[in-house]
């Protein structure tokens, strides 16, 4: 009931706090016999660390995860795996000034109300620090995919009003050689240092910025999802609207279809040497509910952070007025390091759906 598992037949528990001794996740349902690779899990969760660039958080953690169970001679065993994330620079005293006083757009004044308790240090729970829990079971769920030829590739398409162009699939190896290229992974480099100067500005103003990610998903086959409450759309929604800060989501066509005639928005099925396709892709690889085979496409919206180094209006635990002024380590933009947990999240989802796939008929 308190929701924080995620997945039915590929499951994830995540756990801990932001200024916790650790973070972790436990997942369930991976099948036995899966190569896991240790180094890929940890190159995951590298892009997604804290401090690894002039405009990321400048708090230290080395995120070296280390593995507790289900994982025996490098192979998954079919019983529940177990990662754990130590966290190593806390500085719980940065938050100090936060503890009867609420943040603007954080979820103290939500976390007071629905638990009567909460851990102001860093926001507890509520912490994007949780999300690297989530790299860690991604990466996995990717092994996975990676094992049917499914891929899975994002980077960002926006900064507040700068926009680079969505992934091409003709040559998308180059574009995302391009992407680890910068520290803010766009996939053009010339939007990427215009995007990088913006993000510093903002940075040293005391101010944050938000952004936009696009996402493919390459190969995936025909006929995952379920076709009423488990839509694959669906599924992928509610992942990344659960991803801190993200405040929109839209799959192929989006809100720019809603604007367009039946005429020019159906896709036409057409017959090719590699099966049924369709000519256009408005529908993101999607169609009621279900996977048709064409790529899957997505976009995701992330707000500014919350935490800006200015004085801002607020009111404390009693109810009355106050100031509080941003202290810490924050990003001040945060798609950078956002980019590997879209890519997670979505992971978990096909990876979920795949499985419970294999049980909807016969042969």
């Amino acid at each position: 009931m308190a929701g924080n598992s995620f997945g039915k037949a590929f499951k994830i528990t995540t756990f801990g706090e932001s200024h916790g001794i650790a973070i972790g996740v436990i997942i369930d349902g991976c099948p036995a016999g899966l190569d896991i690779d240790l180094d890929f899990i940890q190159g995951e969760l590298d892009k997604r660390r804290p401090g690894q660039s002039k405009i990321t958080t400048q708090r230290k953690e080395s995120d070296t995860v280390q593995i507790l169970s289900g994982i025996f001679e490098g192979k998954s065993t079919g019983t529940p795996i177990s990662l754990l994330i130590p966290n190593e620079d806390q500085r719980s005293k940065d938050y100090s000034h936060n503890q009867d006083v609420y943040r603007p757009s954080h979820a103290d004044y939500t976390y007071d109300v629905k638990y009567g308790i909460r851990d102001h240090r860093g926001g507890g729970r509520s912490s994007a620090r949780e999300t690297a829990a989530r790299v860690a079971a991604g990466a996995i769920a990717k092994l996975l995919l990676q094992n049917h030829g499914i891929g899975i590739f994002a980077h960002v398409t926006a900064v507040g009003q700068i926009n680079a162009p969505n992934l091409s699939t003709d040559n998308l190896t180059e574009l995302l050689a391009l992407r680890e290229d910068n520290i803010v992974r766009c996939a053009d480099p010339a939007v990427a240092n215009q995007m990088i100067d913006f993000i510093d500005l903002i940075r040293k103003d005391g101010d944050t910025v938000g952004g936009k990610i696009s996402c493919l998903v390459k190969n995936c086959p025909a006929g995952l999802g379920e076709p009423v409450f488990d839509k694959l759309h669906a599924d992928l929604g509610k992942a990344m609207l659960s991803i801190n800060a993200v405040h929109g989501f839209e799959y192929g066509s989006g809100f720019a279809g809603s604007e367009m005639r039946g005429s020019a928005h159906n896709d036409v099925f057409i017959a090719t040497e590699f099966g049924t396709k369709t000519q256009t892709n408005f529908s993101g690889g999607i169609q009621g509910g279900i996977s048709n085979g064409m790529d899957i496409t997505f976009s995701v919206a992330f707000k500014p952070v919350a935490t800006i180094m200015h004085n801002q209006q607020t009111v404390n635990a009693a109810g009355e007025s106050a100031e509080i002024k941003g202290k810490g380590r924050h990003d001040p933009c945060v798609v950078p390091r956002a980019v590997v947990i879209v890519e997670a999240m979505a992971a978990l989802v096909l990876a979920d759906q795949l499985l419970r796939n294999k049980s909807v008929k016969l042969s």
